[in-house]
C-alpha cells in the first residue's frame, strides 16, 4: 500500500534527507508494509528502511513545502511498536537531518519513554536537566539554557516567558522531540543554545480507516505513600470522500503527581562568632565560620496536568492539503510547603562542645547551641494555574517546481497563583546539636523540645500574595522552495515571519506581622494542628514540628484575614506612630488582595524575519558533498513598560517608565556534509545564534522598600560586601535593566557519523561556542545619600564566554548473538563541556576588584554528563534499564570584596530507570516501571573560602512505581 505523505507547513516532523544513491532500494521494496502480525524485529526493519529510502531529501522547512506527490510514503504510516522501531526512527531522523540534531521518538502511540516531554530529553546526547518538585525544570543544551521551543515547528511558549514550559507536555500527547543543536535559516531563530521542537501526530500519519489507541497507568510515590493516575487517549480517522481526502485527529491526555520532598538546609551564608557570642572551649579560638543558621524544608504538592491536542487535514487535490491545528494544554497545582530556620549566631548565643574538623580552624564538624534568636517557620499554601492555548491554519500548494506553505497561529498562555502563608515562631530558643557533616548535609537536634506542645508556639504573621501573568501572541509564516535545474544548488528556499507579542505581570500582597501579640498556636483559627510529614530517609534528628493543616491555611483564609486584620488593629492601637502597622491594616481592610499598579509590567514586541537559503550538492569521484548557505534577518521592535516606586516611613512615590527598542540581528548560517560511502558521513557547520532577554528582566522599573525588619540584637554582618556595607540594610531594591543586551553566540561544529545498520551507530562531535552577554541576577550594595545602605538585586550582562565540548554515542542492538541473546540492546553517550565567562564588571569594581573581572565557570554547566541504557526486546517482551549521571555543577557566582570566590555547587546527580513491557496481544501492552531507583540525595554546596565549604542543603527526592497497560486498535 502506498500513503501520500502529509507534512504540516511549518513543522520538522519529516528531517529526513536523501541517503546516498547506495542506501536506495528497489520499488518493490517501497511498496512493502508491515504484517502487524509479523514479529517485531520484521516491522521494525520494514518501517526503518522506508525511513531510510521514501523521504525526499528536505531541510526541516522544505519539509513543510514538498511531498505531495502520490508515489510517495509517509513512514509514519507504519506504526511499528518498541524499542527497536523508535531508536531506528530517531536514528534515521538524526541521519538524514540537514541540521546538527538528535531525537526521540516514542516507542508506541502515546509512550514516549518518560512520562513529560522534559523527562525524556535528559537521555540526549548533550542534554542536562535540572529538577525540582520531582520533574524536570530546567533543560540545557551543551551547557546553555537559552533553548529555544517549538510545537509542531510553531513558536511556543508559556505564559509572560519566550518559550513553554515543557513538563507542561504529556508524554502521552506527542510523537517525537527534536533537538537542533545547529540553526538553518529556515527554521525559527534558534536560541543561543539550539531549539526543541515537540511534535505531535495528526491524521495523516495513520493508514485509512478508524485508529484508536491510548493507555492508563498508575504511579506511586514512596514518600508521599500515595497513588496517581495518569492517561492518554487517541482517536483518529482518514478517509477518501467526495470532496478530497480528509482526516481528523483527537488526543487527550491526564498526569498528576503527589511529592513530598525533605530538605536540610545550612544558610547561604557564613561568617565567625561576634565578640557577644561564647564560645566553647575556648581552645578552638575564634577564627572559625559557621553557616548563619540551619533549618528544614519540606517541599510537596499536588499537580495535574490535562492536555487536549486536535488536527483536521483536508487534500481537496493531489497538489493542495488545507488544515487547522488546536492545542490545550494546562497545569493544576495545591502545594503546602514546610519551612523551619534554626539561627546560630544571632542574639549572642553560647556555642558549645565545638569539635573542629581536622586539620581545619576555620571549620566546624559540630557543635551545641544553646540562648541565642528562637527559631522561626512558616506553611505556604499556594493554589497555581497554567492555560495554554494555540489555534494554527495553513495550506501547502505545489505549482509545478515551485512548493509554497503559509501558516498563521495564535497562542494565548497565562499563569496565577494565590498564596496563603501562616508563620510560626517558637515560645523560646531550644538548645540544638548540630553536625554539619553528615552524608554531605547539616543534620540536627533540638533535645528536650517536645514538637507535639501548642504551648511551646506563637503566632508570628499571616501572608497573602497574588500573581498573574499572561502572554499572547500572533505569528504568520510563508515559504517558498524551489526547484532548480542548477546541478549545484538543486533547491533554494525563501520565506519571511511576522510575530506579535504580548506580555504582561500583575501582583500583590499583604502581610500581617503579629510576633508582639505574643498569640498562642492553640488561639488562632486554623483548626486542627498537627505534625509536619517527615520524608526523610534518614540522617535529620528533627524532622517535625507542629503546624495547622494546608485545608486550615488555604481553606480557612476569610477567617484568618479577618483575625488577622483585628491582631493588626490592636498593634496599631498600641503602636500608633509605626506607618508599617498602619499600612498593613490598610491592605488587610478587603476582603480580598488588591493588585498593585505600581508593580505591574507590560510588554509589545514585534519581528520581522526574512530567510533566504541555498541547497548545494556535488560529487568528487564517488564522494557526495552538500550543505546549505543561507541567512535569516530578524528585525526586532520592542516597547516594555513598568512603574517604579519607593516605599519610605510608609509613603511611596512613583514614577512610570518606559522604554523602547529597535534592532537587527543577522543569523548566517553555512554546513557542509561529505559521504565518502554509505555509512560514513562528516558534518561540519559556522552558524550565529541569539537569545533575547526575558520580557520581565526587559522592566524599566525598580522598587526600592525600606526595611522594617525587626532589628536582631547581635546580628552577624554579611561579610560578602566590603568594608562599610555589610551591616544591616536601610532598604532593599529590585527591578529589571532594559540596558540588557540579547545573548549572541558564534558557534563551529564537527561531527562524524557511521551507521552500521538501521538501529547501529556510533558518532561523535565537537563544537566551540563563542558567547558574550550571559544573563544572571546578581546581589550588590551601595551607600545612597537618600536610603543609606542599599541592597539592591538586578539582571546583568555578563562579559564574553566560551564553551568547548565533545560529544560521544552509539547505540546497537546485538542481533548477532543466538536465540535470545539477539533481543539484548545498548544505548550510550558521553558529553564533556568545558565554559567560562567573565564576572560582570560593574560588580566585580564593587565589591573592591581594580583588575579586569576573572574569568569564571559558567552557571549549571557539568563538564561530564553521560547515559547507558540496556535494553532487552524479543517477541512481545521488552525491558529498559537506563542510568543517567551529571557531574558537579555550580548555581552561582560571586566574589567578596576580599577578593575570595563564593559560589554555589551541586554534586553530582545520578539516577537509575527500569521500564518492561509485554505484549498480551498484538493490540494490548502491559507495563511496570520504576523511576529514580537509587533516590540518592540532591545535594548542594557553598564555598566561603579557599578550598571551604559547607553543605548548603540536601534533598530526598521520590522513587516512583508504575504499573499501566496500553491499547491500539
Amino acid at each position: 500500500m502506498k500513503h501520500h505523505i502529509l507534512l504540516l507547513s511549518v513543522a520538522p516532523i519529516a528531517l529526513l534527507a536523501a541517503p546516498a544513491q547506495a542506501q536506495t532500494v528497489a520499488p518493490a521494496t517501497k511498496a512493502q508494509t508491515t504484517d502487524p502480525n509479523a514479529p517485531v524485529e520484521a516491522q521494525t526493519a520494514v518501517g526503518i528502511e522506508q525511513d531510510l529510502s521514501e523521504v525526499p531529501n528536505r531541510s526541516p522547512v522544505q519539509a513543510s513545502t514538498t511531498g505531495l506527490e502520490d508515489d510517495q510514503a509517509d513512514p509514519r504510516d507504519i506504526v511499528v511498536t518498541g524499542y527497536r522501531a523508535s531508536l531506528g526512527s530517531a536514528q534515521a531522523i538524526k541521519r538524514n537531518s540537514d541540521a546538527i540534531l538528535d531525537a526521540i521518538v516514542a516507542q508506541d502511540i502515546g509512550k514516549l519513554p518518560d512520562n513529560t516531554a522534559a523527562e525524556s530529553l535528559a537521555r540526549v546526547t548533550g542534554i542536562q536537566v535540572s529538577r525540582y518538585s520531582d520533574e524536570v525544570t530546567q533543560v540545557l543544551v551543551r551547557g546553555l539554557p537559552d533553548v529555544a521551543t517549538t510545537f509542531n515547528g510553531r513558536d511556543i511558549f508559556t505564559a509572560e516567558g519566550r518559550r513553554v514550559a515543557l513538563q507542561d507536555f504529556p508524554a502521552g500527547a506527542l510523537a517525537g522531540l527534536e533537538v537542533y543543536k545547529s540553526g538553518t535559516a529556515d527554521l525559527l531563530e534558534p536560541g543561543l543554545a539550539g531549539l526543541i521542537n515537540v511534535r505531535s501526530r495528526r491524521p495523516f500519519d495513520f493508514e485509512k480507516g478508524l485508529t484508536v489507541a491510548g493507555g492508563v497507568r498508575g504511579t506511586y510515590n514512596d514518600q508521599t505513600k500515595k497513588f496517581d493516575p495518569l492517561g492518554n487517549l487517541q482517536i483518529s480517522q482518514r478517509a477518501d470522500t467526495a470532496i478530497g481526502e480528509i482526516g481528523w485527529l483527537i488526543n487527550a491526555a491526564y498526569t498528576q503527581a503527589q511529592y513530598r520532598n525533605a530538605v536540610r538546609w545550612g544558610e547561604n551564608n557564613s561568617a565567625k562568632p561576634s565578640d557577644g557570642v561564647t564560645v566553647l572551649p575556648s581552645s578552638v579560638g575564634r577564627n572559625f565560620e559557621i553557616p548563619t543558621a540551619i533549618g528544614v524544608y519540606n517541599d510537596s504538592g499536588k499537580r495535574w496536568r490535562p492536555a487536549v491536542n486536535a488536527s483536521v487535514q483536508w487534500r481537496p487535490a493531489h497538489n493542495l492539503e488545507l488544515y487547522y491545528d488546536f492545542l490545550y494544554q494546562s497545569y493544576r497545582g495545591e502545594i503546602a510547603n514546610d519551612w523551619l530556620r534554626v539561627p546560630l549566631l544571632d542574639s549572642n548565643p553560647t556555642l558549645s562542645n565545638i569539635v573542629l574538623r581536622p586539620g581545619q580552624s576555620a571549620q566546624v564538624d559540630s557543635l551545641t547551641k544553646t540562648g541565642g534568636f528562637r527559631p522561626e517557620a512558616y506553611r505556604s499554601t499556594v493554589k497555581g494555574y497554567t492555560d495554554t492555548y494555540q489555534v494554527a491554519g495553513g495550506a501547502k500548494w505545489d505549482i509545478g517546481r515551485a512548493h509554497l506553505s503559509t501558516d498563521l497561529a495564535y497562542t494565548t498562555s497565562q499563569y496565577g497563583s494565590d498564596e496563603w502563608s501562616f508563620d510560626t515562631a517558637f515560645a523560646k530558643s531550644p538548645t540544638a546539636d548540630v553536625r554539619f557533616f553528615v552524608n554531605d548535609g547539616i543534620s540536627f537536634d533540638l533535645p528536650g523540645f517536645d514538637a507535639t506542645n501548642p504551648a511551646n508556639y506563637i503566632w508570628r504573621g499571616y501572608f497573602e500574595a497574588t500573581y498573574r501573568v499572561k502572554g499572547k501572541g500572533w505569528q504568520w509564516r510563508t515559504d517558498l522552495d524551489l526547484e532548480t535545474d542548477v546541478s549545484l544548488f538543486p533547491r533554494l528556499q525563501f520565506g519571511f515571519r511576522w510575530t506579535d507579542r504580548d506580555a504582561s505581570l500583575r501582583r500583590g500582597n499583604r502581610y500581617a506581622s503579629t510576633e508582639p501579640l505574643a498569640i498562642g498556636l492553640a488561639d488562632t483559627p486554623t483548626g486542627d494542628l498537627a505534625l509536619t510529614q517527615n520524608a526523610f530517609r534518614g540522617d535529620q534528628g528533627f524532622t517535625s514540628w507542629l503546624m495547622p493543616t494546608r485545608e486550615g491555611i488555604a481553606g480557612n483564609a476569610a477567617r484568618l484575614r479577618q483575625f488577622s486584620f483585628e491582631a493588626l488593629q490592636r498593634l496599631v492601637a498600641g503602636n500608633p506612630d509605626n506607618t508599617g502597622y498602619r499600612d498593613a491594616l490598610n491592605r488587610f481592610a478587603t476582603p480580598e488582595v488588591q493588585l498593585d499598579p505600581l508593580q505591574a509590567f507590560l510588554a509589545d514586541e514585534q519581528t520581522y524575519s526574512f530567510y533566504g537559503q541555498a541547497k548545494y550538492e556535488f560529487y568528487l569521484g564517488s564522494v557526495r558533498f552538500d550543505g546549505l548557505i543561507g541567512t535569516r534577518i530578524v528585525n526586532t521592535v520592542g516597547s516594555y513598560r513598568g512603574v517604579s516606586s519607593v516605599e519610605f516611613n510608609g509613603v511611596r512615590r512613583s514614577e512610570p517608565r518606559s522604554t523602547r527598542a529597535n534592532y537587527v540581528d543577522v543569523l548566517p548560517n553555512v554546513s557542509l556534509r561529505i559521504r565518502p560511502d554509505d555509512k560514513l558521513q562528516i558534518r561540519f557547520g559556522i552558524t550565529k545564534t541569539r537569545t533575547k532577554p526575558e520580557f520581565g528582566q526587559l522592566n524599566p522599573a525598580i522598587n526600592i522598600t525600606q526595611n522594617t525588619a525587626a532589628v536582631v540584637p547581635g546580628a552577624v554582618e554579611d561579610t560578602r560586601f566590603g568594608p562599610g556595607l555589610r551591616g544591616r540594610p536601610d532598604a532593599y531594591g529590585s527591578g529589571g535593566n532594559p540596558g540588557l543586551q540579547p545573548l549572541t553566540s558564534t558557534n563551529y561544529d564537527m561531527s562524524v557519523e557511521y551507521y552500521f545498520s538501521p538501529t547501529a551507530s556510533v558518532t561523535a562531535a565537537v563544537f566551540y561556542r563563542d558567547l558574550n552577554g550571559f544573563i544572571s541576577n546578581y546581589t550588590n550594595r551601595v551607600i545612597d545619600p537618600v536610603y543609606g545602605l542599599l541592597e539592591i538585586s538586578r539582571p546583568e550582562n555578563a562579559g564574553a564566554g566560551r564553551i568547548k565540548g565533545i560529544e560521544v554515542g552509539g547505540q546497537t542492538f546485538f542481533d548477532f548473538l543466538p536465540g535470545l541473546w539477539s533481543g539484548f540492546g545498548i544505548q550510550a553517550n558521553m558529553t564533556y563541556l568545558d565554559g567560562k565567562q567573565r564576572y560582570p564588571a560593574n560588580l566585580f569594581v564593587s565589591t573592591g576588584g581594580t583588575t579586569q573581572p576573572p574569568f569564571v565557570a559558567i552557571p549549571n554547566l557539568s563538564k561530564w554528563t553521560y547515559n547507558i541504557a540496556l535494553f532487552y526486546e524479543k517477541g512481545d517482551v521488552s525491558t529498559r534499564l537506563s542510568f543517567n549521571n551529571r557531574d558537579a555543577f555550580l548555581n552561582g557566582n560571586f566574589f567578596t570584596a576580599d577578593g575570595i570566590y563564593q559560589g554555589e555547587g551541586t554534586t553530582r546527580i545520578q539516577r537509575l530507570d527500569f521500564g518492561f513491557n509485554y505484549n498480551i496481544t498484538k493490540e494490548i501492552t502491559i507495563a511496570f516501571d520504576v523511576a529514580n531507583l537509587l533516590a540518592k540525595p540532591f545535594n548542594n554546596y557553598r564555598q566561603y573560602g579557599e578550598g571551604l565549604v559547607y553543605p548548603r542543603d540536601v534533598r530526598d527526592e521520590g522513587r516512583y512505581y508504575g504499573v499501566g497497560v496500553r491499547f491500539r486498535f
